[in-house]
């Protein structure tokens, strides 16, 4: 008889991810320390590069990585990573995962869930030549998004400026236009889930 595997067997480290399962994941590089310049990286990996993601200490990674997705200093990640890792931790719930803890200083870097990875880049694009006091509007117009919103915001910014030195150009600029600088009104436009039906067929499977 086949074995169903259930949510209390699975084994996830970091931010929802699923080192058996996964094909595809982020991973979170904090250095050791406070200062607010230093900088925070993420990275995107894939096949054979997912071996033991979550299990390991690496490097940070060089400028011209391919693999380096984002590069945001600290002072702008602390003002933003909170009420991503809330937001993240309320959807690993509903999707029967564990939640995990936000850490100013982990012990080594965060894997994270592609999905929820591919959501953190398109908010950390957004702000990360913004000022910090743009922040707070971000995550507005962030959380105003629904999943597929950013998913797809993701697949069209990574596919011309996805490195993380492409700064201010095309899409990373448009995304910053688009959520740290547009002004946020509570209750105006339509809601997420009006969006998410108007996506129809542009939908992705994935819940988280």
């Amino acid at each position: 008889m086949r074995r169903t595997t259930t949510t209390s067997t699975r084994n996830v480290v970091g931010l929802g991810f699923l080192p058996e399962e996964a094909r595809h994941g982020f991973l979170i590089d904090i250095p050791k320390g406070s200062k607010g310049g230093d900088n925070i990286c993420i990275t995107e990996h894939r096949g054979d590069e997912l071996n033991h993601l979550g299990a390991r200490s690496i490097d940070a990674p060089s400028p011209n990585d391919p693999s380096l997705r984002v590069v945001i200093e600290r002072n702008r990640w602390l003002g933003l990573a909170p009420a991503f890792w809330e937001e993240a931790n309320r959807r690993l719930r509903a999707n029967g995962l564990p939640s995990a803890k936000f850490q100013k200083n982990p012990a080594k870097p965060v894997p994270v869930h592609p999905s929820l990875g591919k959501e953190l880049c398109i908010l950390c694009w957004a702000v990360e030549e913004a000022s910090p006091d743009d922040i707070p509007n971000a995550l507005r117009n962030w959380e105003a998004l629904a999943p597929e919103e950013r998913w797809w915001l993701f697949t069209m910014t990574v596919a011309t400026t996805g490195q993380a030195m492409q700064k201010g150009i095309g899409w990373r600029k448009a995304l910053r236009a688009a959520i740290a600088d547009n002004p946020f009104v509570k209750g105006e436009g339509i809601s997420p889930r009006a969006r998410r039906e108007l996506l129809g067929h542009s939908q992705l499977s994935l819940s988280l």
